[in-house]
């Protein structure tokens, strides 16, 4: 049995950039919703930030989608 080590370093490398770009884009969602929030707490609007905090959680939304996608078909 021989393992493929480059294989195996690319599916790591890989899989570590979509976790830590999954994590980051929901963490910039969730900034957007505080920023949204502190707005709204001061009387103003924040529309460009809970539209941007929505747009972010989406694209993880799709990401997972595509990820159980890749699973099950």
């Amino acid at each position: 049995m021989d393992i493929d080590w480059a294989a195996l370093g690319s599916v790591f490398g890989v899989s570590l950039v979509a976790t830590v770009s999954l994590v980051a884009v929901f963490t910039l969602g969730m900034i957007g919703l505080s920023k949204q929030e502190e707005a709204s707490a001061q009387g103003g609007t924040a529309t460009l930030a809970r539209t941007g905090a929505y747009a972010c959680f989406a694209l993880c939304a799709a990401a997972v989608a595509y990820g159980i996608s890749l699973i099950v078909i």
